[in-house]
C-alpha cells in the first residue's frame, strides 16, 4: 500500500508572525514526538479544526486516546493569523443551500450561532481569555457595484423564517465605525471580534486538560496507511487506528484532494495604537467590519486601539506550492495601507507596525469539505475553510467527531461530507496561468468600481471566471 508524502512545512520566522501571535509571545509548550508511540486517533494539525475535533471526540468518548501532531506550534497557522472576525454561516446561507439544501443549510447556520454562544461561555467562565467582543458584524457597501451583495443571504434568511440581519444606512454605519466611506449594509448583532491567537492557545490548554496528547514542532513527513496507520516524523513514528488530517492549505499536496483545492494568500496589517483618534471619530467597540468588493476588506479595532486591516488578495502559486514568500506580503502591506487610508483617512499619520500574510485553503464553492480518503476509510480530512473558521470550526469538530466515532447522525450525514459533489479545478499549468489572469482582472475591476467607474468588458468577463 503506497504511502502519502506530506509537504515540508514552512514556518514563519518570529518577525513574520502575526501581531496576534507576537503580542502574546506565542510558541510551543509541548515537546516533539520522539520514538515510537501509539494512540486511537491521531490528528495532523494543531489549529482550530484539529483542536476542536479532539475536544468533540473527548466530549463523546472520553476514553479515546488522542494525539495531535503540529508542525510548528498550535495556532501558528491560519488560526493565529486571521482577521479575528466572528460571524455565523448565515452570511453564506445561499451558498450552503445551493450545495446541501434548505434543511442542512439551516442546521449548519444555527450550529454556528450556537458555537458563538459556546465561545462566549468559554470566555465568561474564564476557561479561555480570547478578548471576545460581540458588538456585531457589519457587511457593507462602499461603491454602487457593492450594493446589495448581501441580498441573497438576507432574503433567504427571511424566507426561511430567520430574522438574522438588520439593514443599515449611512448614519448607522458612521456612528458605529467612524467611517463615512461605506453607506449601506446589514449587521449581524450576535457576532464580532476575537483575539484569534489567544483562542488557539486557549484551545490547546483546554485539550491538554482533557487528556489530549500534543506534540508541537513535529511535522509529519509520511503517512503509511493501514490498520493501524503509521505517521513518520523527524524523530519518531506514531501508530493510530484512525487519522484526522486538519492541516489546512498543506493538505493541497494530497493527490486526492488537490483537484478540489486552491491555495491563496491573505494579507493583514496592524497599526500602532491610535485609540485617541478612533475615539474621536466614534469607533469605540469591537464590531467586525467587511466591505463587499471581490477581494473583501475586513477590519476591526482592538481593545488597545490598534486597527487590524486585512484583505483577501488571492495571491497564488504553481501547483499550490507554499514557500516562505507566503509569510510576508510582497508589497510591505502597501495595498492594505492604501485601502485603510481610503476608508480611514484619519489614520494616514499612524504607523503600521505589523504586516503579515499566509496561505489559506479554498474550494470552488467557498465552503469546507469533510470525509475520508477514497481507499483509506480510517484517514479523514477537514479542509477548505476559505478563511472563515472561528465560529465554523466548532461545528467542523462535531462533523469530524461523528465521522471518526462512526456515528450515524445529522453531522455525519450532513451535505458538507463527501467531496464528489464539489467542483474540480483545472489542471496545471492552466490553473496557475488562469488564476494569475483572473486575479489581475479582479484587481482592475475592484479599483474601477471603488470609484464608481465601470470596468471594460474584458476585465468584467475575466473577473467573472473566478471560483
Amino acid at each position: 500500500m503506497s504511502s502519502i508524502k506530506m509537504r515540508p512545512p514552512v514556518a514563519a520566522a518570529k518577525d513574520d508572525r502575526s501581531f496576534w501571535l507576537q503580542s502574546i509571545d506565542a510558541d510551543a509548550s509541548t515537546v516533539p514526538l520522539r520514538g515510537t508511540q501509539e494512540c486511537d486517533v491521531a490528528i495532523v494539525g494543531g489549529g482550530y479544526a484539529g483542536l476542536w475535533t479532539a475536544l468533540r471526540i473527548k466530549e463523546q468518548a472520553p476514553e479515546t486516546r488522542i494525539t495531535i501532531l503540529e508542525a510548528d506550534f498550535c495556532g501558528s497557522g491560519a488560526s493565529g493569523r486571521n482577521g479575528g472576525q466572528v460571524h455565523t454561516w448565515f452570511a453564506e446561507i445561499d451558498l450552503l443551500r445551493d450545495l446541501v439544501g434548505d434543511d442542512d443549510a439551516l442546521m449548519l447556520c444555527r450550529a454556528t450561532a450556537d458555537a458563538i454562544e459556546e465561545l462566549k461561555s468559554l470566555q465568561d467562565s474564564r476557561i479561555i481569555d480570547m478578548d471576545l467582543r460581540l458588538d456585531g458584524w457589519f457587511w457593507t457597501a462602499s461603491s454602487t457595484a457593492q450594493e446589495g451583495a448581501w441580498s441573497k443571504a438576507y432574503d433567504l434568511c427571511r424566507a426561511l423564517g430567520e430574522d438574522h440581519f438588520r439593514t443599515l444606512d449611512r448614519t448607522d454605519i458612521l456612528q458605529r465605525t467612524g467611517s463615512d466611506v461605506s453607506y449601506a449594509g446589514i449587521v449581524e448583532d450576535k457576532a464580532g471580534t476575537v483575539q484569534p491567537a489567544k483562542l488557539a492557545i486557549g484551545l490547546r490548554q483546554l485539550a491538554l486538560s482533557k487528556g489530549v496528547v500534543i506534540h508541537e514542532h513535529t511535522p509529519v513527513a509520511e503517512i503509511m496507511p493501514g490498520q493501524p496507520t503509521r505517521l513518520r516524523t523527524g524523530q519518531g513514528v506514531l501508530s493510530a487506528n484512525k487519522v484526522v488530517l486538519a492541516a489546512n492549505a498543506w493538505l493541497s499536496a494530497i493527490p486526492e484532494l488537490q483537484p478540489y483545492l486552491y491555495v491563496v494568500s491573505s494579507q493583514v496589517i496592524a497599526t500602532a495604537p491610535a485609540g485617541d483618534i478612533l475615539d474621536e471619530i466614534g469607533w469605540v467597540d469591537g464590531a467586525s467590519i467587511c466591505d463587499a468588493q471581490h477581494h473583501v476588506l475586513y477590519y476591526q479595532r482592538t481593545p488597545s486601539g490598534r486597527v487590524i486591516f486585512g484583505r483577501g488578495t488571492g495571491g497564488i502559486s504553481y501547483q499550490n506550492h507554499i514557500d516562505s514568500s507566503f509569510n510576508r506580503s510582497g508589497d510591505n502591506g502597501f495595498d492594505n495601507i492604501r485601502e485603510m487610508h481610503r476608508v480611514y483617512p484619519q489614520l494616514k499619520n499612524v504607523a503600521v507596525q505589523y504586516d503579515w500574510s499566509g496561505p489559506i485553503d479554498c474550494t470552488a464553492q467557498h465552503l469546507p469539505v469533510f470525509g475520508h480518503l477514497r481507499n483509506h476509510p480510517n484517514i479523514f480530512y477537514a479542509v477548505g475553510f476559505n478563511g472563515t473558521g472561528i465560529a465554523q470550526t466548532p461545528v467542523a469538530g462535531r462533523i469530524m467527531a461523528s465521522l471518526v466515532l462512526e456515528r450515524d447522525d445529522k453531522w455525519s450525514r450532513c451535505g458538507l461530507v463527501g467531496i464528489d459533489r464539489r467542483t474540480k479545478l483545472p489542471p496545471e499549468p492552466l490553473r496557475y496561468v488562469g488564476a494569475k489572469i483572473v486575479r489581475r482582472a479582479i484587481r482592475r475591476k475592484n479599483d474601477a468600481e471603488i470609484i464608481n467607474q465601470k470596468p471594460d468588458w474584458i476585465t468584467r468577463f475575466l473577473a467573472s471566471m473566478a471560483p
